[in-house]
């Protein structure tokens, strides 16, 4: 898994696509090969566990609970790993350029970052810090729900309320995946 040293690696798309979970499954692999790890969740996410990177599948791994890049920093300054994973980067507070400063410096120092988080809101907007993370990965991987509606390959997280802010933290009661047809069908209306 050497070959991974210094590389950033990014899971991303639409919500029950398999993001999180593909995090969990790469942190694990990592620790089998022996490297040290660390995985960090934005407090704001308490969905599932407040202490713990939990997947809607269930299935979850041990996490440091961060609110904004500097809890990261800290962490760093009492602290060392060879691979560090951020859940819900959308949710991570701070300036998308800060953040992509302590990425860039982690990779600068060898470690391997595994990162995974929402490309676009429930408007279909791009989320700024995924964005801007995309092009700078070694490797990223665009993952697909399925569409509740037709079956295709889900595009977006279409939020089932009316509720108008952009970060609302949920699950299935709240967002369901759409695919691009399905979810201009519903927005057009």
């Amino acid at each position: 898994m050497h070959q991974y040293k210094g590389k950033l690696i990014v899971h991303t798309g639409s919500m029950f696509s398999g993001k999180t979970s593909s995090l969990e499954k790469e942190i694990k692999r990592f620790k089998i090969a022996k490297y040290r790890t660390v995985a960090f969740k934005p407090a704001v996410d308490k969905r599932y566990d407040v202490k713990r990177i939990v997947t809607h599948d269930k299935t979850s791994m041990d996490a440091e609970i961060v609110v904004s890049i500097e809890d990261i920093i800290n962490y760093f300054k009492e602290n060392d790993a060879d691979v560090v994973g951020i859940d819900e980067i959308q949710f991570l507070e701070g300036p998308s350029q800060k953040i992509l400063e302590v990425i860039e410096e982690l990779l600068n120092r060898g470690k391997t970052v595994v990162v995974a988080g929402l490309d676009m809101d429930f408007e279909a907007k791009p989320f700024e810090i995924v964005k801007d993370l995309m092009p700078k990965a070694d490797y990223v991987y665009k993952h697909h729900a399925v569409c509740v509606k037709c079956g295709s390959d889900a595009w977006v997280s279409h939020r089932k309320s009316k509720e108008k802010e952009r970060l609302v933290i949920g699950a299935q009661d709240e967002y369901e995946p759409l695919c691009r047809n399905c979810y201009n069908k519903l927005k057009n209306k």
